[in-house]
């Protein structure tokens, strides 16, 4: 059965699931997406990896894994969503040391965040598109798109800006920067992503 090669089109706050978020991956040669519902944790760490202008003040686990791989001359080649099973996804790296490959078994996000790192490609098989695959209209296509081409990472944080009083309007943005500063030294990515949000659409 052929791959089917597929990129990331975002993240967003999971509606179905309290404290989760919804990682929509989608197919580079067609209209079908893919949502895989996956923890806050891995959603940070998948984020941060995309994005250019956040850098956590420590490693994380994945770059942590990263840094590891690359001391030891270890490249993840690519990674392989290869099943479905009650809604779960399976999923594994394909890895590389000395001309040696090994398949290695790992969770979906965990895989993903290790992709987005090492700049290795996502596959999955037909059987799991036709299984759990959604197909796009144009107009959200469109939409998904324009948040692409701005690098907006989306995340919910109501609870958090319903506490702070509102949002970030009546702020400089010398208290924006200021404010992300100490959200990144404070490791608190979710928070940063949204004053870089509120600090892109003003520039």
């Amino acid at each position: 059965m052929s791959l089917i090669k597929l990129t990331i089109k975002g993240i967003s706050y999971s509606q179905t699931q309290s404290g989760a978020y919804a990682l929509v991956l989608s197919e580079m040669e067609g209209t079908r997406t893919l949502p895989i519902i996956i923890g806050a944790f891995e959603a940070q760490s998948i984020a941060i990896a995309l994005e250019k202008e956040i850098r956590p003040p420590r490693p994380l686990t994945h770059d942590l894994f990263k840094t590891f791989a690359d001391r030891f001359s270890i490249e993840v080649k690519q990674v392989i969503i290869h099943k479905l099973v009650d809604g779960v996804f399976y999923s594994s790296l394909t890895c590389i040391r000395d001309g040696i490959e090994e398949v290695i078994d790992t969770r979906t996000s965990d895989a993903i965040a290790l992709a987005v790192r090492f700049q290795a490609p996502i596959f999955t098989f037909e059987n799991i598109l036709d299984k759990a695959g959604i197909y796009l209209k144009m107009d959200e296509e469109l939409t998904i798109e324009e948040d692409l081409e701005s690098d907006e990472i989306e995340f919910s944080l109501e609870e958090e800006i319903a506490s702070e009083g509102g949002g970030y309007g009546h702020l400089s943005l010398q208290e924006l920067n200021e404010q992300l500063n100490e959200a990144v030294a404070d490791e608190n990515y979710e928070l940063a992503a949204k004053i870089r949000d509120e600090i892109s659409k003003r520039s």
